[in-house]
């Protein structure tokens, strides 16, 4: 069992005020809080060890680059891959699959071929690929969501053709919470000969994952979603793919040697790491990964299984609200809209009551179109979230709708 009230107390932000009450963060599936200890990686990072990585001989920038590559290094044991430089620093995970969608499409995309992605995916998985269609004259092929927020497995069989290059798919929805049966579609993509990305930036905050379990050949998150800094993420890819992949973008630090005839480029993993890296980001996100391994996945999903259980019971009670996403298995995410309240209206009066949640389309609008709405109201848990914040959460519910009904 989590010790909750010891765990808060590493994350300062969660006891101030708003607005003259409590703080109650339900907005953890946009960007979780940093514990102290990351924090003071950053600090530390700066005041003790600041110099550019891979580049010096002198003893600072030999720090930098042992701790950035150290960094890598948890990166890869967090996630099991097999190899360091099977791990690719970005921005972030929309990036990451920018990577993909520029660099595959270049060795694999002809007109007419065919990327399978699914209803509920994130903005960040639909618009690159987009992107190609226009470029490439490619088409997207959408597997269909049934009533309970889960993907029709059916109509995924279904599809696969000659024609098919690719599947991008999401490990966990960010507005259903769904979990999907991702290593089922990953064995029956590769049963088609066809690689597999996975959006996982909604998956490794909450649960155990294992890229080569998964047989996954490109995996994408980001930091801030696991209790890291902002601005960078992870690429996995399977070193096979990303031998072949051309290089996403040009400069120093992803070169053997530069010419004005000729470039060669530089080994893997830097042949996709232009320019100067996140060396801070770095170190800062493996305190954050450290914290959370300390702590357990295992342990973090069984105490945010319970919350979300107890929030959607909670709020079950409400008359005529609506929760989108059924499935048997989810994440901690709560979607729902209060009956004839647009979620806006009340995410605004919730935030008078010093409670933080998401609303509006949350980059699903496809996901919307389909489900006849214009938006929601998110809240999305963490580790660090209680059922008493649940109950001020109802309670401040039920207030909203005498306000605005």
């Amino acid at each position: 069992m989590l010790d909750i009230q010891i765990l808060r107390n590493d994350f300062p932000i969660l006891s101030r005020t708003v607005h003259d009450k409590s703080l109650v963060y339900f907005d953890n599936a946009a960007t979780t809080q940093k514990p102290q200890s990351v924090v003071e990686q950053i600090r530390k990072a700066y005041y003790d060890a600041n110099a550019n990585v891979h580049r010096g001989v002198h003893f600072l920038s030999q720090q930098a680059t042992e701790a950035h590559e150290n960094a890598r290094r948890a990166v890869q044991q967090f996630i099991h891959a097999e190899h360091p430089h099977e791990i690719i620093f970005t921005r972030g995970t929309t990036e990451a699959i920018n990577l993909v969608a520029s660099s595959f499409a270049e060795i694999a995309f002809t007109e007419g071929d065919e990327v399978i992605l699914s209803a509920m995916e994130h903005h960040s998985n639909i618009v690159p690929w987009q992107l190609q269609m226009a470029r490439r004259g490619i088409r997207l092929r959408i597997i269909p969501v049934n009533e309970l927020g889960e993907m029709d497995l059916d109509a995924y069989h279904a599809f696969f053709s000659p024609r098919t290059r690719l599947v991008a798919v999401t490990h966990v929805s960010n507005v259903l919470g769904t979990i999907n049966p991702v290593q089922s579609m990953i064995a029956e993509a590769h049963a088609h000969d066809v690689p597999v990305l996975v959006d996982g930036a909604q998956a490794v905050p909450h649960l155990p994952v294992d890229v080569q379990a998964l047989d996954a050949d490109f995996y994408a998150f980001s930091a801030h979603k696991v209790y890291g800094p902002t601005g960078i993420g992870i690429l996995y890819g399977k070193e096979k793919y990303l031998d072949l992949l051309p290089p996403y973008q040009g400069g120093g630090e992803m070169i053997a040697a530069v010419s004005f005839e000729h470039t060669t480029f530089n080994e893997l993993p830097y042949k996709f790491e232009a320019g100067t890296p996140d060396y801070i980001g770095s170190t800062a996100f493996a305190t954050a990964l450290d914290y959370v391994s300390r702590i357990g996945l295992d342990s973090i999903a069984e105490h945010e299984t319970d919350l979300l259980r107890y929030a959607t019971d909670s709020l079950s009670a409400i008359s005529g609200i609506r929760i989108f996403g059924q499935a048997p298995h989810k994440s901690a995410v709560l979607s729902f809209l209060l009956p004839n309240i647009h979620p806006y209206d009340a995410g605004l009066l919730l935030d008078r009551f010093g409670i933080a949640v998401r609303t509006g389309h949350h980059c699903a609008q496809p996901l919307m179109q389909h489900l006849g709405i214009e938006g929601t109201v998110r809240a999305s848990f963490a580790f660090y979230n209680t059922k008493t914040e649940i109950d001020i959460f109802l309670q401040a519910l039920l207030q909203v709708q005498t306000i605005l009904q």
